[in-house]
């Protein structure tokens, strides 16, 4: 007799659902000050127990999204748990009704410290807002119904939760017919072909295409530290990222902002992208007057607009600028990434505030 997997009884999501208008004014001086990659940030709203904001992104986010205009719900709420939910976002026109041409659903997603936001590169193109009516008087309005799907009761099901991740971490610690080595830093690392081209493009193209690598077993990688790339394989192998923890001197466990810098960079250098998000978003969630100057040079050396919008956020309390410009990343930021420091005085800090920007240039 054929088995099959049953459900032990009926399971009922409860759902809260708010909706959440956000009304752009200034149109074409918001897109005029802000670049590719920054964005305004809402007032937050609470649904289903759990904080929320909006980010607008007047020149889209990433790069090749220049055109258009970005939207991310971003949960604040990390500390309280995962959470899931599921959002629509609409123009409105005149009489406060959404645009059917210019309305996006998402599929329900888990809000997370890990992931904290969701949302859509390219909502809408400028030009075609701009042609439409439903921009007047260089304002127009923009709505989020939030739905939080709150918890799932019933039996317990039968069906046991996934495990490939471990399968895929045991293969890459038992090294079970591993046809990789790499050499990084005097310590070698066993690994598979097939998996690291499958899950970064980067490798693919290094391990399955016509560069010396393909015809290679063992690779040796000369500007990484060993502890980064096993990181970095611990992602590939079980898409959980590695623990970033270190001890402070309070003896209370924090996160090591260094080794969470080394790893951004090495997703970046292999295209992963859910990892540069987890990380991108960890660094913006850890900034401190000691790491800030290098978490910008960092920022700026690589193109992460979200982690660098973060410092300059941080950056415009004058106390925190202050303790920046006395810390030790103050002067490989002004060596490495001059163009920046112009930057930031030129967005964040107020003409009255002369005597800091007269420092700042003459330093």
């Amino acid at each position: 007799m054929a088995e099959h997997c049953k459900l032990a009884a009926a399971m009922v999501a409860e759902s809260e659902e708010r909706s959440y208008v956000v009304k752009v004014d200034g149109y074409s001086r918001v897109k005029g000050l802000l670049k590719n990659g920054e964005f305004v940030i809402s007032t937050p709203f609470s649904v289903g127990g759990h904080n929320w904001n909006v980010e607008y992104y007047p020149n889209g986010y990433p790069e090749d999204c220049s055109d258009f205009i970005s939207l991310y719900l971003f949960h604040e709420s990390a500390d309280a748990g995962d959470v899931k939910a599921k959002f629509t976002v609409s123009v409105l026109d005149k009489n406060g009704e959404p645009v059917a041409s210019c309305n996006r659903t998402s599929d329900p997603v888990t809000f997370s410290k890990e992931v904290s936001y969701c949302g859509y590169d390219d909502f809408i193109k400028k030009a075609d807002l701009e042609a439409s009516a439903h921009l007047r008087d260089d304002c127009f309005t923009i709505r989020f119904d939030v739905t939080v799907i709150k918890d799932i009761h019933g039996e317990e099901k039968s069906v046991p939760p996934s495990d490939l991740h471990r399968h895929f971490g045991d293969m890459l610690k038992n090294k079970d017919a591993a046809d990789l080595t790499f050499k990084v830093g005097g310590q070698e690392f066993s690994a598979h072909r097939c998996v690291l081209a499958a899950r970064s493009p980067v490798f693919k193209a290094e391990l399955l295409g016509a560069m010396e690598e393909s015809s290679s077993s063992t690779i040796e990688i000369h500007d990484m530290e060993p502890d980064v790339f096993e990181s970095l394989l611990h992602f590939i192998y079980t898409d959980s990222a590695p623990v970033l923890q270190m001890a402070s001197e309070k003896s209370e466990p924090c996160v090591d902002v260094v080794m969470a810098g080394h790893l951004l960079v090495a997703a970046d250098r292999y295209n992963i992208g859910r990892l540069r998000v987890i990380l991108e978003e960890k660094l913006c969630s850890h900034i401190d007057s000691s790491m800030v100057a290098t978490s910008l040079a960092l920022a700026e050396q690589h193109g992460f607009h979200r982690l660098k919008e973060a410092c300059f956020q941080f950056l415009s309390s004058p106390p925190n600028l202050e303790a920046m410009m006395a810390s030790d990343g103050y002067e490989h930021l002004k060596s490495s990434c001059p163009s920046v420091l112009k930057e930031l005085i030129a967005r964040i800090i107020p003409a009255e505030w002369k005597a800091a920007k007269d420092i700042i240039m003459a330093i």
